[in-house]
Parts: structure tokens; C-alpha cells; sequence
């Protein structure tokens, strides 16, 4: 299949540090090119393809402290509309920015929802395009959205060989992702400091965090000896920093669309204790990857059960549900069946 792939432009595709969006679009995009489809990549020219890339700007546009990708994201939009003849298949990660220009040609789109959808204006924008083919990461994510154009749940998926299963010796537990209150870095702080384990931060402070992390997290950190932290680290990085780890905390108080580092956890077999909301129950297994928890008590309690779960059966979890070749297959399938009904479209005609 000829396939476009319509990433954001703040970060790179797959991103150099932080960038869940970016990151997964690199995995699908890969893994469409291992699988012999024909793609094209629409994103920052300083991404990273076996596709053909097309660079939309020199280079990602945080690195030049552009935030609003709006205008690039119009440029971007007028340069596919001008090439979208050459394809079977747009497929879109820029949320609902191109719905106007390809509202004619919606059978040809495919639209993968990456953030929240729990926000108030959102509803608005799914009715007034409610023909529009939508897929969800996660059913959750879908909770708070109108009947709209639902061609299915794909879980997010990363290639098999890009994390291992790890022994789990460091002895200390791990947060990894971005400080901001909903993240849950001081529910993991008061974990680790009951369970009486060190507890390893590898995490993001954005620009619009970082009064709440002068104000709220800082003054934790200065009195808690047993965190360390490490700040942002990037791919390269994760195998030891998870792998090591006895587990990975996700003490989330919002509603997680999906929640990457959950299976970049059990990629390394580590465990996970994570809190009940949002996506968690569906990409955690009780008992088998981790536990799903309602409070920093049974959070504790769980830090005790964590020598009874397997880390080889964690990482088989993980193969099974997780990986890079069993998302793209989702999408194909899903392709396949936006062109087909084309085919069906045309000859009626």
C-alpha cells in the first residue's frame, strides 16, 4: 500500500529525548517499511526514516523554541492536499487540524487520537465532523467523545528488539515521563518513602511545569535523601534505567489516553504499580505485569508482592500485546478496509 504517515512538528520523528506522539508514529512508520509498504513520512527534516521523507521544516521546531505549530502545521497541510492523489491512505497524529481541507475525501484519511479527550471544546469539533475515520489507543480515551466515525482500538506498539528483559538488581524503584501534578511524581515520592526503596526520577520539567516544580516538587525533593534526580533521558538510556528497576510507579491522577512507559516497562519485564485510572486497567494485567492500585497504601503494599511475579512472563505480556509488528498489522487491517470500501464507493458511481 501507498501510505502517509502526518506527524507533529515541535519534535523529530522518533523524537531525541521526550515525545510519545513522535516516538509511536516513528514505530509504525518503521515497521510499515519492514513490512514492504511504500510511506512516506510527512515531518521535521531532521527525522530519521526508512521511509521517504518529506521535511516539512529544517529541523524540530521546539529546538528553535516554537511552541505553535499551527502555521507549520498549514504549510504541512497544503503540501499534502497538493500530493494526495500519490497515495491509498492518509494516515493523521496532528489531531483535528486537517478536517476542513479533507472533509471531501474522508474515506482516505485515517485519524489516530493521541491526547485526552476529556477536554470541554473538544466535543464540538467531533460533531460537526463526525464522518471522519477515528481511531482510539486505548476504549477509555473514547468515554468522553460524541458517536463519531470509530474504525478501531490500537494499542500503541514498540519494535521487540529495542528493549530486553533486565534482571531487576538495582533495588530501587523508577518514575520516568514528565513532572506535572497529574503524573503523580509526589503519590511516587511518598511510595518509595513508606516502602522504605530508593526511587530513581527520570523525568521532564516543560516550560509550563515549572512552577509546579519550584513550588510543590523542589522543596520534596530537597528533603527526601532516598530520590535521585536524574532529569530527562533518552531512548538509549531506558534499557538500564528500567531494567534495573525493581519497579515502575505510575501513580497518574488524570485520564491516560494510553501510557507509553507502561509497556516500555514490561519490554524490560519490570513490573508496574500503577494507579486506577484512565487506560491503566486496560494495558495492565493484575497480578501478571503489575498491580493496578486506588491509593498510595495499596500502592505500598503492592512494593511487597513485587517478588512474586515473574519478569520473563512480564516481557512474554509484552511480546504478545505490545510490540511494533502487531500495531502496524492493526493499522493494515484497518487501511484495507478504508480502501476497500473506496473500491465499493467508486463502483456504485
Amino acid at each position: 500500500m501507498k501510505i502517509a504517515q502526518i506527524a507533529p512538528l515541535v519534535e523529530s520523528v522518533p523524537p531525541s529525548l521526550y515525545g510519545g506522539t513522535e516516538r509511536v508514529v516513528s514505530w509504525l512508520t518503521e515497521e510499515l517499511v519492514r513490512q514492504g509498504h511504500n510511506v512516506t513520512l510527512f515531518a521535521s527534516g531532521d527525522s530519521r526514516t526508512a521511509a521517504r521523507l518529506e521535511a516539512i521544516v529544517p529541523r524540530a521546531l521546539r529546538l528553535d523554541g516554537i511552541h505553535n505549530s499551527l502555521p507549520y502545521n498549514i504549510i504541512m497541510l497544503d503540501r499534502v492536499v497538493a500530493c494526495q492523489q500519490d497515495f491509498d491512505v492518509l494516515h493523521f497524529h496532528i489531531d483535528f487540524f486537517h478536517y476542513p481541507l479533507f472533509r471531501g475525501m474522508a474515506h482516505r484519511t485515517l485519524t489516530t487520537l493521541h491526547g485526552r479527550q476529556d477536554l470541554p471544546e473538544l466535543p464540538d469539533i467531533y460533531r460537526a465532523f463526525p464522518h471522519m475515520p477515528l481511531v482510539s489507543i486505548s476504549n477509555s480515551q473514547r468515554l468522553p467523545v460524541p458517536p463519531v466515525n470509530w474504525r478501531g482500538t490500537v494499542a500503541h506498539g514498540l519494535p521487540a528488539g529495542l528493549l530486553r528483559q533486565g534482571a531487576g538488581k538495582g533495588g530501587y524503584l523508577a518514575f520516568l515521563g514528565r513532572i506535572c501534578a497529574e503524573k503523580g511524581i509526589l503519590p511516587a515520592i511518598e511510595i518509595a518513602r513508606r516502602a522504605g526503596l530508593p526511587l530513581m526520577v527520570a523525568a521532564k520539567v516543560d516550560p509550563a511545569d515549572k512552577e509546579y516544580f519550584e513550588l510543590h516538587v523542589k522543596p520534596v525533593l530537597e528533603k527526601s535523601p532516598h530520590v535521585t534526580f536524574i532529569g530527562e533521558i533518552d531512548d538509549g538510556r531506558k534499557q538500564q534505567f528500567l531494567g534495573n528497576a525493581k519497579a515502575l510507579l505510575f501513580p497518574i491522577s488524570w485520564p491516560e489516553p494510553f501510557g507509553l512507559v507502561l509497556i516500555e516497562s514490561m519490554a524490560c519485564g519490570t513490573p508496574v504499580i500503577a494507579f486506577n485510572s484512565g487506560s491503566v486497567p486496560e494495558i495492565m494485567e493484575e497480578g501478571v505485569t503489575g498491580f493496578v492500585v486506588d491509593t498510595v497504601e495499596e500502592a505500598v503494599a503492592s512494593v511487597r508482592k513485587l517478588d512474586g511475579l515473574s519478569r520473563a512472563r512480564i516481557r512474554s505480556r509484552f511480546e504478545d500485546r505490545f510490540s511494533a509488528e502487531t500495531m502496524a498489522r492493526a493499522y493494515v487491517k484497518i487501511y484495507g478496509n478504508l480502501t476497500a470500501e473506496e473500491t465499493v464507493a467508486v463502483a456504485a458511481e
